[in-house]
């Protein structure tokens, strides 16, 4: 071992805080000089600004995430007596052949009145009602 081979030892990097004034960090030790933040276990909590409203309190809110009820479509019985034929099966997959309602329509609702004559097979998935014009 030499002279110039001789190193301090390594302290570690905590400042000592109130040791007095002439460790340059004595006296009010860094925290200013009175309030809230300078008293021992003082502060305010994560988030808090002071009594203004705080940022997470002024972010918009998460929309309403629950399934939109979905109206069935409305066709009249009087444009199913026109593009079906007697005995003729009626299913979304049929309308959606004849052009008569487009892909994104998952019910559909017939409205039957007195114009249907003809016997129809209509699947489950589509409602049959009176026309509210036959219930006076």
């Amino acid at each position: 071992m030499k002279l110039n081979e001789l190193k301090p030892n390594i302290r570690s990097n905590k400042i000592r805080r109130g040791r007095g004034d002439s460790s340059t960090k004595g006296s009010f030790c860094g925290r200013g000089c009175k309030g809230q933040n300078a008293r021992s276990g003082g502060g305010v909590r994560i988030g808090f600004e002071g009594g203004q409203s705080p940022l997470i309190a002024r972010m918009p809110k998460l929309p309403n995430l629950k399934p939109k009820k979905t109206k069935p479509f409305v066709i009249h019985a009087a444009i199913i007596e026109a593009n079906f034929n007697d005995g003729d099966s009626i299913s979304i997959d049929t309308l959606l052949e004849k052009k008569l309602i487009n892909k994104k329509i998952k019910t559909v609702k017939i409205l039957e009145g007195s114009t249907l004559n003809k016997k129809l097979d209509i699947d489950k998935n589509i409602l049959v009602t009176k026309n509210i014009s036959d219930k006076k």
